[in-house]
């Protein structure tokens, strides 16, 4: 997984997580709520089944009671037997006898229980009927009823299985006083109370087949839910990644801007960038860490905006004031990466891509594992790129010795595992052999030489000498002569004529030897010397004699020495001293 994708990913992981828990509060809700109201129909049904009890007693009771025919199933009810008339004769062949409300009810109660199940029972703490003995549950209900005259409910279980138990108040009325008068009743007193219970069961079975229907939907909501997430996080990522890589394009474009401000490193972010890849894979870094190491890479150098031409495309080693400037680079770099969210990730990477292990590098100085594991593969990957190019003044490196030279400072400048794996991953790799510091198109050698030209005269100055012959007899240069022209008492024409006019002197003098041939290079040495380096042979005297007519009247003489490159090995401008 790359960073293009980690900002959504962690957008795509918080939205499944939202709206997994979501569908999974409403799964719990739905279970909840269903079974709570499998509880609210228990008691709605234990409400309807009392009231319509209390109805039936209400209707018996406002008629005195009623008279059934005596049978097996009507006995005449033993509790009655102090009221005149309980039993009539209607004719010699039926008998009736009273059925108080009570009674009745007990009597319909055990009828609607045999039917269906819900059991009702009319229940007293003063007891007519002994049948009618409250439970335990009911005898607490009727102590609490007492006290507050309002109904009691709760669930609880009756032989292992539980029930809702409900239990209404009954209250002393004119009519009730005929049978329970003698109890020492009065109107308006709590005489008993009305309990029914509800099996929970049929009502659970219902709500279990709710919620398995509920929970079907909920999973096809969720699973629709979960692909418009998912097709979202494809869409999202697609533009994103859109965005990311045009953005990026448009960074690595600056990026090789700066790149082409230092000619001399061009394509080095690149490579660098390869062989960090080549070298994480080989210590086994995941994907992810590897992509964070190549935009890394690729972001490396961006701070060296902010170095100075004058530092940046020096092609001559650097004083330590512009070293120290330079270095700053990697804060820059730093800076400017961390100030953009998608690449804070990387920013630590960059800055500390120049410590070395022991301690010795910047801008830190940090030692061993206090640097960062993907910049200790930079570093490897940065100074192997260093040594397998060709620069200003060394030679580029086989890949060979570049890694020997890596296996020598590991440990020292670089992570020993680090430098290990390099060996392994590197070893393989060739190296273009065009890859050079050295300037190849017009434009990049005028760039190049601008580090080498004499302010006064225009040619080239003492360093790029030095350079040429370093580089004589390759693929840059191919001189052959060497002639120097001496300028003699030129000091003393300066002392009569002025500093400005001998430099306009100097400049007449370089530009007639400028023009001599176009092929060659004219240099000044020393302050009042010049350096002709020239392919072919030519005949130096013949051009004496129009430098002298320059020279005229200014008492200065002119004389020169001629030299075999080759023949003399002239390889620097101190040895070329020593032929003077």
């Amino acid at each position: 997984m790359g960073y293009k994708a980690k900002f959504i990913n962690k957008i795509v992981c918080l939205l499944i997580i939202s709206w997994s828990a979501l569908m999974l509060l409403a799964a719990l809700l739905s279970m909840y709520r269903d079974y709570a109201y499998a509880t609210i129909l228990a008691k709605n049904e234990a409400v309807v089944s009392v009231k319509k009890d209390l109805a039936y007693r209400k209707w018996i009771a406002s008629h005195g009671g009623i008279y059934v025919p005596i049978t097996k199933r009507t006995p005449p009810n033993p509790y009655l037997s102090h009221i005149k008339n309980r039993d009539v004769n209607t004719s010699a062949s039926q008998q009736l006898t009273l059925m108080n409300p009570a009674y009745s009810l007990s009597q319909m109660m055990k009828d609607y229980s045999e039917l269906y199940g819900t059991k009702g029972h009319i229940t007293s703490t003063i007891l007519m009927n002994p049948k009618n003995k409250p439970d335990a549950w009911e005898e607490e209900a009727l102590k609490q009823i007492e006290k507050t005259q309002e109904p009691i409910y709760t669930k609880t279980e009756i032989n292992g299985e539980e029930h809702f138990r409900y239990i209404q108040p009954l209250k002393t009325e004119q009519s009730c006083l005929k049978c329970h008068a003698f109890q020492g009743y009065k109107v308006g007193d709590i005489r008993g109370g009305v309990s029914v219970s509800i099996p929970m069961k049929w009502y659970y079975n219902e709500a279990f087949k709710t919620i398995v229907l509920n929970i079907g939907i909920i999973i096809i909501v969720y699973l629709i839910g979960l692909g418009v997430i998912l097709y979202g996080r494809k869409k999202a990522k697609e533009i994103v990644e859109k965005k990311v890589k045009d953005y990026e394009q448009h960074i690595f474009s600056f990026v090789n801007i700066i790149e082409k401000r230092d000619s001399y490193t061009a394509g080095h972010t690149q490579r660098v960038a390869k062989y960090s890849v080549l070298i994480a894979k080989e210590m086994g870094f995941n994907d992810e860490k590897v992509d964070d190491l190549y935009r890394a890479c690729m972001l490396h150098d961006i701070g060296k905006i902010s170095t100075p031409d004058s530092i940046l495309l020096k092609p001559g080693k650097l004083n330590n004031l512009e070293y120290e400037i330079i270095k700053e680079h990697v804060v820059v770099s730093y800076e400017l990466l961390n100030s953009v969210d998608i690449y804070k990730d990387i920013a630590e990477i960059v800055r500390h891509h120049h410590e070395h292990f022991d301690g010795g590098g910047y801008p830190q100085g940090l030692k061993g594992d206090q640097i960062p594991i993907l910049s200790q593969i930079m570093t490897v990957a940065d100074a192997f790129d260093a040594m397998t190019t060709n620069r200003i003044y060394k030679a580029r490196k086989s890949v060979v010795k570049a890694i020997e030279e890596l296996n020598e400072l590991a440990s020292k400048q670089f992570n020993a595992q680090v430098a290990k794996a390099a060996s392994v991953a590197l070893k393989d790799v060739i190296i273009e052999h065009n890859i050079t510091q050295l300037p190849k198109s017009k434009i990049e050698k005028e760039r190049f030489v601008y580090f080498y030209k004499d302010q006064i005269t225009g040619i080239y100055n003492k360093e790029y000498l030095d350079f040429v012959l370093a580089y004589n007899s390759s693929d840059e240069f191919n001189m052959k002569h060497l002639y120097i022209v001496y300028l003699h008492n030129f000091s003393q024409y300066n002392t009569t004529h002025g500093w400005v006019n001998g430099d306009e002197l100097l400049s007449k003098v370089a530009n007639k030897l400028d023009s001599i041939n176009t092929n060659d290079l004219i240099f000044r040495i020393y302050g009042d010397d010049f350096v002709i380096l020239s392919e072919k042979e030519f005949d130096i005297e013949s051009h004496i004699s129009e430098l002298e007519e320059i020279l005229a009247g200014s008492n200065i003489s002119i004389s020169y020495k001629k030299f075999d490159i080759e023949q003399e090995d002239i390889t620097s401008t101190e040895e070329l001293e020593k032929l003077f």
